[in-house]
């Protein structure tokens, strides 16, 4: 550890229990960090990223881990805070399957369980400096790639987040110079983050829509209908005052197809142009692929989804 400076290194505590906030603090402090900020609440957390982004984070899950989970992802997104790539690490004092799942999903970094040794705390941060894993970005997820196996295919772009804990601790270069360097990674990861983001969710969209057409028609509207709904509304908001504007009139088309399903209107029409709407936005995004071979890949993609659910189904 002796190579790595932290004076410089912004880190933020978050956890509702007085004492583990000192008793992390005083491990940080051991370790060399200088400028730590503590908080007793994920509103105060969540408030602290949006208006001073630290380098890293350390949060703990206990007590309430969906929600301390639900705001990273949300950050990971890009919808909290100038910076969705903080190095963050979660610590718990139980470390379950499910908080693990959930914790993984939500984007984090690291687990750590607790009663954890300064040691032990720094040896993580070291990994998180000089071994920082790739981020992955998907429909759902925003974070460091965990695939196990290498060896399968995957059509998934991986890329190395902006990470200003490595910039000061092992760089030791000076606030002025981190804020220069990662104001320009931060604006091509986040621009990277957005455009991906739209790739991935128009596709989605699609696959919802395909997932709906074969669908029977029932009383009340298509289970994927809301987490369609969320989609394009995502996909609203981050196209606005961008390259993308053109898409706001295939997102107007497709909440429109929307409304007329949840009103059982005229099913056939309003499935006809949910398709067609589907089809064009994700062709905004992806000019270069022809209809063929994006009717090839949802169709391939929804086989994939039903082999994967018919097991369940026959169960039942």
């Amino acid at each position: 550890m002796g190579r790595l400076s932290f004076d410089s290194v912004d880190a933020l505590i978050y956890d509702p229990v007085s004492a583990n906030r000192t008793a992390t603090r005083a491990a940080l402090y051991a370790l060399g960090f200088r400028r730590t900020e503590t908080v007793s609440t994920i509103e105060a957390f969540v408030e602290s990223i949006q208006k001073n982004p630290p380098d890293i984070a350390l949060c703990e899950a206990q007590g309430q881990a969906d929600e301390l989970c639900a705001a990273i992802q949300q950050m990971r997104q890009g919808g909290a805070g100038h910076n969705p790539f903080i190095v963050i690490i979660v610590t718990a004092w139980e470390k379950s399957a499910g908080l693990i799942n959930r914790v993984v999903s939500s984007g984090a970094d690291d687990l750590l369980l607790r009663p954890f040794s300064t040691a032990l705390l720094g040896q993580r941060i070291e990994a998180h400096i000089d071994r920082r894993k790739s981020f992955v970005i998907t429909t759902d997820y925003v974070g460091p790639d965990r695939r196990k196996d290498d060896s399968r295919a995957s059509n998934t772009e991986l890329f190395a987040p902006p990470n200003s804990l490595k910039m000061k601790a092992k760089d030791k270069l000076s606030d002025e110079v981190v804020s220069r360097k990662l104001d320009i990674e931060l604006k091509s990861a986040r621009e990277k983050l957005h455009t991906e983001k739209l790739r991935r969710d128009s596709f989605q969209v699609c696959i919802l829509w395909r997932l709906m057409q074969d669908v029977l028609p029932s009383k009340g509207a298509p289970p994927e209908l809301e987490r369609l709904c969320e989609l394009v509304r995502s996909i609203e908001r981050r196209s606005r005052d961008t390259e993308f504007q053109p898409a706001l009139e295939w997102c107007d088309s497709l909440l429109a197809a929307v409304e007329g399903l949840s009103l059982g209107v005229d099913r056939n029409a309003s499935m006809h142009l949910l398709g067609h709407a589907a089809l064009s936005l994700h062709n905004a995004f992806h000019p270069e692929t022809s209809s063929a071979d994006l009717l090839a890949e949802i169709d391939a993609t929804v086989a994939i989804i039903r082999a994967r659910n018919q097991p369940a189904a026959i169960a039942v």
